[in-house]
């Protein structure tokens, strides 16, 4: 049985912080990053956005693989390469429950103008939980503040403990690439 508060497991309900900043999201190219089983492709897909869909495993997404407007790109995205992206900028950019630092700037400056980044992943402090417990995937306070600073403009950040799906910490932001009018 799928538990569609299991944000891993296939079928898994987007997550909240996502659902409520995807409206910041202009018409145009949504990037899923870490993808998964897609539950923010598959959301994305349909609010008629066109998505890019990018992980090591694609066999997630596998039952989209007709779908004309999801591309999807398998990628190794901790292996030193960059982001398989080129200069690609994407009205939305959707990050969940994924850190590989090296890979912030890419994934802030691939935020269009007038697009939104929206992140969601684990917090120091999530060890008492249990995984993950490597300092390397918890973000360290203020760590997301401090990526977008000087690039994007904040809407909404937390770090906080929080008791759904499962008792965790977590950090999140959204924010958007403004643009001088």
């Amino acid at each position: 049985m799928v538990k569609a508060s299991d944000p891993h497991s296939e079928g898994a309900a987007p997550s909240a912080w996502v659902q409520r900043f995807a409206s910041y999201i202009p018409r145009g190219q949504v990037l899923d990053l870490a993808a998964g089983h897609g539950r923010h492709a598959r959301f994305f897909r349909a609010r008629g956005h066109p998505v890019t869909a990018v992980d090591r495993d694609l066999a997630g997404l596998a039952d989209l693989r007709g779908d004309a407007d999801l591309e999807m790109i398998r990628a190794d995205l901790e292996d030193g390469s960059r982001l398989p992206l080129g200069d690609r900028r994407f009205a939305g950019v959707i990050v969940t429950n994924y850190l590989h630092r090296p890979l912030l700037p890419a994934i802030v400056a691939a935020v269009a103008a007038d697009g939104c980044l929206i992140y969601e992943t684990f917090a120091a402090g999530n060890e008492r939980h249990g995984r993950p417990a490597n300092p390397d995937f918890l973000l360290r306070p203020g760590e997301l503040l401090d990526a977008v600073r000087g690039q994007l403009v904040v809407l909404a950040y937390e770090n906080l403990e929080v008791s759904e799906p499962r008792p965790a910490m977590v950090q999140r932001i959204a924010a958007l690439r403004a643009v001088a009018r």
